[in-house]
């Protein structure tokens, strides 16, 4: 299983993630539009901090229902944390901040968030 080393633009936010990136996605809710993430779905545990979980800095709207994560230095997204409709935590990876992947081979899925 690979592992891709992860962080926000400065490293303030930094983790380990494993697992394969498989579709990513771009929704055009209010949130994804603006900030211009591509995401992708992971059980929450394969994600793991390797710096302080007090750094992260959480922004939530609409039904508050998702922890979108950033770093408060550099502004940077480079996660969030919510429930699958079956319960199950998952984090949404900005795979923007994950060096190793290829941006250009990924297959992209639009996303319709703006009408939730």
């Amino acid at each position: 299983m690979t592992i891709h080393q992860g962080s926000c633009h400065c490293g303030r936010i930094a983790f380990e993630l494993e697992g394969e990136v498989g579709d990513v996605f771009d929704c055009n809710c209010s949130m994804c539009r603006r900030r211009g993430g591509l995401l992708a779905a992971f059980p929450r545990a394969a994600l793991r901090l390797t710096t302080p979980g007090a750094d992260l800095s959480t922004y939530r709207f609409n039904r508050e229902a998702i922890d979108h994560h950033f770093c408060d230095r550099c502004g940077i997204a480079p996660f969030s944390e919510g429930k699958s409709k079956d319960g199950a935590a998952v984090a949404m990876v900005n795979v923007r901040c994950l060096p190793d992947v290829d941006l250009a081979a990924l297959n992209v899925v639009h996303v319709d968030g703006a009408s939730f």
